[in-house]
């Protein structure tokens, strides 16, 4: 299955990155690499990701997890798309 990340989910990514880079760059580049390849291995098992808790309601809505942060994805039309990451003790934002 195909992989894309929505605007949304790159722009966290950076967030995540530029973060970390704070003090290690070379740790926030393989922190997101790693987070890049959980996603990658979702999109190869798509129903690998549990339905959201906060969200029991939206069941096209799944998330892994990797060392504490989630990355929330749907499968529309072969695809899987992330559409956000975010670290774990935070809320859902509230537009998903």
């Amino acid at each position: 299955m195909k992989l894309f990340w929505s605007n949304r989910a790159r722009a966290d990514l950076l967030a995540i990155f530029r973060y970390i880079a704070d003090d290690d760059p070379v740790a926030a580049t393989a922190w997101v690499k790693k987070l890049r390849l959980r996603a990658a291995a979702a999109a190869r098992s798509p129903g690998i990701g549990r339905w959201l808790p906060e969200r029991l309601d939206r069941r096209d809505l799944r998330e892994v997890i990797f060392k504490g942060y989630r990355i929330v994805y749907t499968v529309a039309q072969g695809k899987l798309i992330v559409l956000t990451v975010f670290e774990g003790h935070r809320r859902l934002p509230a537009d998903l």
